[in-house]
């Protein structure tokens, strides 16, 4: 089992890692951030939009089960959100550069990590 901090420092470690952040998708609060590439305060608010609507859609289209991961691909960078299952109503965001990152490693080590996370 991980704390915040160690679980951040372990997706920091994971190949082509910018920025990782551990946020709150009810209030769109940020509990903890390691690195950067991008503003990971504004990104996790912003995102939390991105996770309320996916979900929401999901209802509405009568759609069971939960959300495993959302992937973002942008020019140069990859971005990886994924809710934590235990605890309910937080998620992982990790922003990996493009070019040095392993998409299938990357999303393997995230569920890894976001297994062992306690809070």
């Amino acid at each position: 089992m991980s704390n915040i901090q160690e679980s951040l420092n372990a997706l920091m470690g994971i190949d082509g890692a910018v920025g990782t952040a551990l946020v709150d998708y009810e209030s769109g609060m940020v509990l903890g951030t390691e690195g950067g590439g991008v503003d990971l305060e504004l990104a996790g608010a912003g995102n939390t939009e991105v996770v309320k609507a996916k979900m929401a859609t999901m209802e509405s289209l009568g759609i069971d089960g939960g959300i495993e991961d959302i992937l973002i691909t942008l020019d140069k960078q990859l971005h990886i959100i994924r809710p934590t299952a235990n605890p309910a109503g937080l998620f992982i965001y990790l922003v990996l550069d493009k070019a040095k990152a392993n998409l299938a490693l990357a999303r393997r080590k995230v569920q890894s990590i976001e297994a062992s996370l306690e809070i």
